[in-house]
């Protein structure tokens, strides 16, 4: 017996063809959709990851700015500490130089000469008196120049001869002079290093340190 299908079956196929491509377009669509939502979670939380590394990044840096504007304020505070404790050696040994040059004037002061007036100005010690002889004044100049520690680069300014006062007991020619000498320190060892030049300025009348 023979069957003969009079149904639209080309339709029936046509429609199940078309219904397989959307199922497939829809399939692909959706595919697509959870693909690129999970595209997003992914980028958003690499997003959250680099934001909470910028924010770690910031905290460190505002400490690393808090701790160099500690170290900058203790080496301020150190310098002025330096600074004070410089100042106090300074005045110490200032205050004592006045004793020193004239240990030092007694020391290198050869027999014959006599100091009228001893004035200190800055570094510079002027030195007025009376000699015995020319010899005297160019032995206190080489005195002066290489055997002391506190007095360097002596220079004569004038000599003379003295106003002569006859007496029944003394007689002898006298020479006036004046000279200029320079005041030094000489370098102490100590945490402060070598000391600094004199600051202070002294003037003090001295009596003949030396009798002939």
């Amino acid at each position: 017996m023979i069957l003969i299908n009079l149904l639209p079956h080309r339709e029936e196929k046509r429609k199940r063809r078309k219904a397989a491509f959307f199922l497939g377009l829809g399939l692909a669509a959706a595919v697509g959709v959870a693909v690129a939502a999970m595209w997003y979670l992914v980028l958003q939380q690499m997003t959250s990851n680099q934001q909470e590394r910028n924010q770690f990044l910031i905290a460190e840096i505002q400490k690393l700015e808090l701790q160099i504007k500690d170290v900058a304020t203790l080496r301020a505070e150190i310098d002025r500490l330096k600074a004070r404790q410089k100042a106090v050696e300074d005045l110490q040994t200032d205050r004592n130089i006045p004793v020193h040059v004239l240990n030092e004037l007694v020391k290198h002061t050869p027999e014959g000469v006599y100091y009228t007036t001893v004035k200190q100005d800055g570094q510079v010690l002027t030195l007025t008196g009376i000699a015995q002889t020319n010899e005297r004044v160019s032995e206190l100049l080489r005195n002066t120049s290489n055997n002391s520690e506190w007095l360097t680069r002596p220079e004569l300014v004038e000599i003379k001869a003295a106003t002569p006062q006859a007496t029944a007991r003394d007689q002898r020619r006298l020479f006036d002079f004046s000279m200029r000498v320079s005041v030094k320190r000489p370098q102490v060892e100590g945490p402060a290093g070598a000391a600094s030049q004199p600051g202070a300025a002294a003037s003090a009348p001295v009596n003949p340190v030396k009798q002939p």
